[in-house]
């Protein structure tokens, strides 16, 4: 793919940039996310992200529930009661040796004389080898972390009236904290719920105003990768030039349904949805409301251009209704 053709699906291009740069973005597949959350705290540490509560929320292992001003980085874990694609419940294990095929011995050790305690640690027998283990129950784990799509047509920037929220050549969104007055617009004019307005701790430098993903801008900027990219241990989080991210976005989704993974799909990849796509893409593996995505996303302000046509037709209306019973009135005297 050309430079040129980058330079094209770059919104920065329109907005006075020089020859920016290829677009850049993220491409989350979420098959082969873990839910070890090194992401959410390589954002925080990187960009000094306040703490947003250690208490788990009771949705799995979720602390945290969604995106807000001080969780730019959001892992969330949907448990499911079905097996995953291409998997088979209720497989029998009759003579398998489990250390043998963990590598280690093909026997057990001589029992010892001492008195063994249980701490509660996994055994090395195999579920369903010693006595009636029931009916296996299908299960499926769906982690993915969230983030703010950067957005091609984004509401936020609108709406925002002190041009704290901007747009920079790379075609991210970031928001200016000395330039923002906390008014507010631009957290319902998000589809996404991903602004946030920060309330806490105390003394914090950005309370009060609004806050999200900067893409890690100023790591942008040295030609480095965003910190959770670069500290996702799978790789579930990849950042690269947005159009290249698209192709290898649909390899993947092409490879998993080929497994048997036929939920597989793309979320945020197309240019003519809602928002023109986003800088932020996601492989998923079920519907996107399973993850809390909205399922048709559209750009809140799209309505805005009728909106003043309407009511500047509605002001120019009732004035030349004024003028005219003005001049009615003049007339019968």
């Amino acid at each position: 793919m050309t430079a040129t053709t980058h330079r094209s699906s770059n919104p920065a291009a329109q907005l006075g940039y020089d020859q920016p740069p290829a677009r850049k973005g993220f491409f989350t597949d979420t098959s082969i996310c873990i839910g070890c959350k090194a992401c959410e705290v390589a954002c925080k540490e990187w960009n000094m992200v306040p703490e947003d509560g250690l208490e788990l929320s009771g949705m799995s292992y979720d602390n945290t529930q969604g995106l807000g001003a001080s969780t730019w980085r959001h892992v969330a874990f949907i448990e499911q009661p079905k097996s995953l694609g291409g998997q088979e419940s209720n497989l029998q294990h009759e003579g398998v040796d489990a250390l043998a095929l963990a590598g280690g011995m093909a026997t057990s050790p001589a029992p010892s004389t001492r008195t063994q305690v249980d701490l509660g640690m996994p055994g090395t027998v195999l579920p369903g080898a010693e006595g009636d283990a029931g009916t296996a129950t299908p299960f499926r784990w769906l982690m993915e972390s969230d983030v703010c799509k950067h957005c091609t047509h984004a509401a936020c920037l609108d709406v925002c009236p002190t041009g704290a929220l901007f747009r920079t050549e790379f075609g991210t969104v970031v928001v200016q904290d000395d330039v923002c007055n906390g008014c507010g617009y631009c957290v319902p004019a998000c589809p996404y719920g991903v602004i946030e307005k920060r309330e806490g701790p105390t003394g914090n430098d950005a309370v009060g105003l609004a806050q999200k993903c900067t893409l890690c801008y100023d790591r942008l900027k040295g030609d480095l990768e965003p910190a959770c990219a670069k500290a996702c241990p799978t790789k579930s989080i990849q950042f690269g030039d947005l159009d290249e991210l698209r192709e290898r976005a649909q390899v993947r989704v092409d490879q998993l349904v080929a497994a048997g993974e036929t939920g597989a799909r793309l979320y945020g990849h197309d240019p003519d949805d809602g928002v023109g796509g986003t800088g932020a893409m996601f492989l998923l593996l079920d519907e996107p409301e399973v993850y809390g995505l909205p399922p048709d996303p559209v750009v809140t302000t799209r309505d805005l251009p009728e909106m003043w046509r309407r009511a500047v037709l509605a002001a120019v209306t009732m004035l030349a209704g004024g003028v005219a019973v003005f001049a009615r009135e003049r007339g019968n005297r």
